[in-house]
């Protein structure tokens, strides 16, 4: 029961929609509604006000870092194991994803992955920080490097804990849907159109 009171409690975190909740706070417009329609900080940097998109990914990871260390400090006082915890990651992750405050129309959850990554353990997410931030500078593509780091952040995570860990699976889960988010991206750059970074749009928002 326990474990599953922690659960419900990081759903509701991950439920809390940071790109809705500070465009809302600077008067911007709903991001669902322009751009990209993902609700996430690079949505919200399309309105030019980088100090909203930067609320907004530090929201994002925020509540991935604080639904991971609650249940890491305070979920062994009630019995809740390590695949609690796991549990309790692919929770936040969910609430973003599928926010229940929002109409279950949530972003590609990457700020999220991050944050929980880093609360897990601070070398596993610094390690998946680093895949991202190389396939960048090298391809330029934010949606690649996302998809590349999500799956070496499983890698990671056996590398680190094990095979046998039960965290792994946990991981493991957040990577698939962070994958599965990013679908149309994957569309976009089998076929050899996808953006990149410092390239000039056609129909900029």
């Amino acid at each position: 029961m326990a474990t599953l009171v922690f659960a419900i409690a990081a759903y509701l975190i991950g439920s809390l929609s940071f790109a809705v909740i500070v465009s809302k706070a600077f008067a911007l417009p709903d991001p669902h509604s322009y751009g990209s329609g993902n609700p996430g900080a690079t949505n919200v940097l399309r309105t030019g006000k980088k100090s909203a998109a930067a609320l907004t990914l530090l929201g994002d990871c925020g509540k991935g870092v604080v639904a991971v260390l609650l249940a890491r400090y305070f979920a062994a006082d009630y019995g809740v194991d390590m695949t609690g915890i796991a549990l309790v990651a692919l929770a936040v992750f969910l609430g973003h994803l599928y926010p229940v405050f929002f109409r279950f129309k949530g972003g590609k959850g990457v700020a999220t992955a991050l944050g929980i990554l880093c609360a897990i353990d601070i070398w596993l997410g610094l390690a998946t920080l680093a895949s991202w931030l190389v396939i960048v500078s090298i391809f330029r593509m934010v949606s690649l490097a996302s998809i590349i780091a999500a799956l070496f952040a499983a890698f990671y995570t056996a590398w680190l804990f094990g095979t046998a860990s039960p965290l792994l699976p946990g991981v493991a889960a957040v990577a698939a849907l962070l994958v599965y988010r990013h679908r149309e991206n994957i569309g976009r750059l089998m076929a050899g159109n996808e953006s990149r970074i410092g390239a000039k749009k056609r129909d900029p928002a």
